[in-house]
């Protein structure tokens, strides 16, 4: 279930409630008993942490990573025109 941020307009008392989605938004505040608390916007409040999929996968390193980074070198520059490692390529 999502924690909903809630403020009242009336005291400015805020507060965090564990509601259902289908659940119908506060309207009045703990604090002062006004009809004035409103849901706020807030971040989404979770972080991939830990070893998974979107730690390991598609950072390279891997067979596929190596093998896509070898095709992308063959065909990047021509050899220079006198054959030597000189800078004139």
């Amino acid at each position: 279930m999502p924690i909903y941020a809630y403020r009242c307009d009336a005291c400015g008392h805020t507060m965090d409630a564990l509601q259902k989605m289908s659940d119908a938004p506060l309207t009045v505040c703990p604090q002062c008993g006004k009809p004035a608390l409103h849901k706020q916007v807030t971040a989404a409040g979770f972080q991939l942490k830990g070893s998974g999929w979107y730690a390991t996968d598609f950072k390279g390193g891997g067979a596929a990573a190596t093998a896509s980074a070898a095709a992308s070198s063959d065909s990047a520059a021509p050899a220079p025109a006198c054959g030597a490692s000189c800078a004139c390529g």
